[in-house]
């Protein structure tokens, strides 16, 4: 009864979906509001079926029903409940039902708290979501029902890939998903402003609230995938520029040109065709990324589709939403109207370096991940492009931008003053040189270029710190009109100081790690030590563990400072039997932001066993930085200023007080 009424759920949705795709456009075609509120309605109904539909699915994940296809091939009765609820999105079917659970929500939201958008443009921008939402339906439907039935069940499971079955996978998938999807509300918005031929500063205050959420979700999945892989793989690694990695930076960084040009939008009406054009390339590229995982065209732990019926589906689907829209987009947009002229040197001219800046690594991310396989399509070579050409065309590129980013909040609109920003980050400027200078002298060895990059990365967050310092007045005023003016500073400019900072505590942990680590790979038997640094690792033995669904080996090893024991690490390597796997369960133990890393490799008979032993130093910033952007996103995103509602030209006509900039 539970499948039966998941899959008639998802059929009700696909009816709803073709509703809200057709019934809204004729009615702001004719000017009817009774049609154009169908979209509400349907958008909310939508999401009703499809939640009841996934509910279902995870309900047979949990009660083990291995009558269902999708249940049988990824659960076993003796996992244990969170991976039996995770496993729901780790297949193909699930991971595609999580999509559009997403994309109706995402739906149901604007429908809820859309009701101040003009009538046409949200009867717009749910018909287009329901465009998206019917192609999804059909997609599932067709070549991926999660609900298809086995004739004879099988009286257990085949169990969940092994790699999977962390909590990791509990939030990266759904925290990735919903920054994919988040921004199909941009794009509804883009394709509705091309459709009603007007676009402002209204469009831009509506649209930012949902691009930021979007890219909230998309940065923190982003950086929950890379410590996954760099705790649970056992590589030691946290990124590697592996296509799959690939298709989730290029919609980031896409979007974080998008929220930039976005601003620009909004304060100064410049830049809309730009804003339009990044609004659909920055959801076409998250498209791109679901068929370059779900197609199969990629072989990785997160590519789970093998049918070609399903790779041509999703490029069908691409085809006609990047292909229609950018067609629709050169069409329509000539007929939009300029926006208003700036200097260069203004914090609009800043705003466009770094679109240009971010919008040339996102291509040549593109090039580098898309080449190898047009290549193979076309002459049947296989090459591979690695690190090396990444680091090598990626890093030049966010060195220009990292230097630019301080200044920017620093310049006025319209026409900035150069030399003032200068002089106002010149402290900023002499603390880095000092640092380039103390870690140059400190470091004993590594990249020539590693002191410049952590000076720089110094550099972007005193320049937010200058940023507020600016704002407040401090070291200006007294203390206490200093502490009135951060209290009334506007949340967004906190954000962005905080966004800021994250970018330079990263860099200066993606530094630190990249330069200075330290790797021992060896066989050690009982009592062995190895030094890393000022560590000494002792290997003290293994004893054997039977898990609920696996056995697993843990070593023991002691961990010692200064003949100081510090702690004690046990990593561990699991068998899985259904799946006839095994997994290397890393042991992190930390010390301030840095960490010792220890992964097995194959136990002896002897006892011995070979360990993988990293001192990876400051390696927490590269995840801290990110979720302080995140961090500074959601300030963003509690700014009353920028809740979807009327901007500020319409309210001043109110008479409503503005707050100050």
């Amino acid at each position: 009864m539970i499948v039966e009424g998941g899959h008639y759920a998802l059929v009700l949705a696909l009816a709803l979906a073709l509703i809200q795709s057709v019934v809204p456009l004729i009615g702001a075609r004719i000017n009817d509001p009774a049609l154009m509120n169908v979209s509400r309605s349907t958008a909310l109904a939508q999401f009703a079926f499809v939640l009841i539909s996934f509910v279902a699915l995870i309900s047979l994940h949990v009660l083990s029903d291995f009558s269902v296809a999708n249940v049988y091939e990824n659960s076993h009765s003796l996992k244990p409940l969170i991976y039996k609820i995770t496993g729901v999105w780790g297949n193909h079917e699930g991971s595609m039902l999580l999509w559009v659970f997403i994309l109706a929500l995402f739906g149901a939201m604007v429908a809820l708290f859309g009701v101040n958008l003009p009538p046409s443009l949200r009867a717009h921008v749910l018909a287009v979501q329901g465009w998206i939402a019917t192609a999804f339906y059909l997609f599932i439907l067709l070549t991926s029902n999660p609900f298809l039935r086995i004739a004879r069940p099988p009286i257990e499971g085949r169990d969940l890939n092994p790699v999977l079955q962390d909590p990791g996978l509990a939030l990266h998938p759904p925290m990735l998903y919903l920054g994919y999807v988040g921004f199909s509300i941009s794009f509804s918005f883009a394709i509705a402003a091309l459709i009603e031929g007007r676009i402002d500063a209204a469009w831009a205050r509506w649209v930012r609230p949902w691009t930021l959420m979007a890219w909230i979700f998309l940065t923190l999945g982003i950086a929950m995938g890379s410590y996954w892989a760099y705790y649970e793989l056992g590589w030691g690694g946290w990124w590697f520029w592996d296509p799959v990695e690939n298709a989730s930076l290029m919609p980031w960084l896409a979007g974080t040109a998008l929220l930039h040009s976005a601003v620009v939008m909004e304060k100064r009406e410049a830049l809309k065709i730009w804003t339009v054009l990044l609004a659909i390339l920055t959801f076409s590229l998250s498209l791109l990324g679901t068929f370059l995982v779900r197609s199969g065209v990629l072989t990785s732990v997160h590519a789970f589709a093998t049918d070609p019926t399903r790779g041509v589906f999703i490029l069908i689907i691409l085809c006609v939403f990047i292909g229609g829209s950018l067609t629709f987009y050169a069409w329509r947009a000539a007929s939009l109207k300029q926006g208003g002229l700036f200097a260069p040197i203004s914090r609009e001219g800043a705003l466009v370096l770094n679109n240009l800046l971010l919008t040339t690594a996102c291509a040549t991310v593109f090039v580098g991940t898309l080449y190898p396989l047009a290549l193979e399509v076309l002459t049947g070579a296989k090459i591979s492009v690695g690190a090396p050409f990444f680091n090598l065309t990626f890093a030049p590129l966010f060195v220009p931008l990292l230097v630019a980013v301080p200044f920017g909040p620093l310049l006025a609109w319209k026409r900035g003053d150069l030399p003032g920003a200068m002089q106002r980050l010149m402290m900023a400027g002499v603390v880095s040189l000092v640092t380039i200078a103390i870690v140059w002298a400190w470091q004993s060895g590594g990249a020539a270029l590693a002191p410049f990059a952590i000076g720089l990365a110094v550099f972007v967050v005193l320049g937010a710190i200058v940023d507020i310092a600016e704002r407040v007045k401090l070291f200006q005023a007294s203390f206490n009109t200093s502490w009135h003016r951060a209290k009334g500073l506007p949340r967004s400019a906190w954000g962005t100081a905080f966004a800021h900072a994250g970018l330079g505590i990263a860099l200066i942990g993606i530094v630190c790690e990249s330069t200075w680590n330290i790797e021992h790979i060896a066989t050690m038997r009982p009592n062995d030590t190895a030094q890393l640094g000022a560590y000494s690792v002792t290997f003290n033995g293994l004893r054997a563990q039977q898990g609920p669904n696996y056995r697993e080996d843990i070593a023991a090893f002691t961990i010692r400072s200064d003949d100081r024991v510090v702690g004690t690490m046990t990593p561990s390597k699991r068998n899985f039997s259904t799946r006839g796997m095994a997994t290397s369960e890393a042991a992190l133990l930390t010390r301030g932001a840095s960490q010792l890393y220890i992964s097995l490799g194959a136990a002896e008979a002897d006892g011995s066993i070979t360990a993988r032993i990293y001192y990876k130093p400051l390696v927490l910033l590269i995840w801290f930085g990110p979720i302080l952007m995140a961090f500074g996103g959601m300030l963003s995103l509690s700014d009353r200023r920028l809740r979807v509602g009327a901007p500020k030209p319409a309210r001043a006509k109110l008479g409503v007080p503005q707050p100050a900039e």
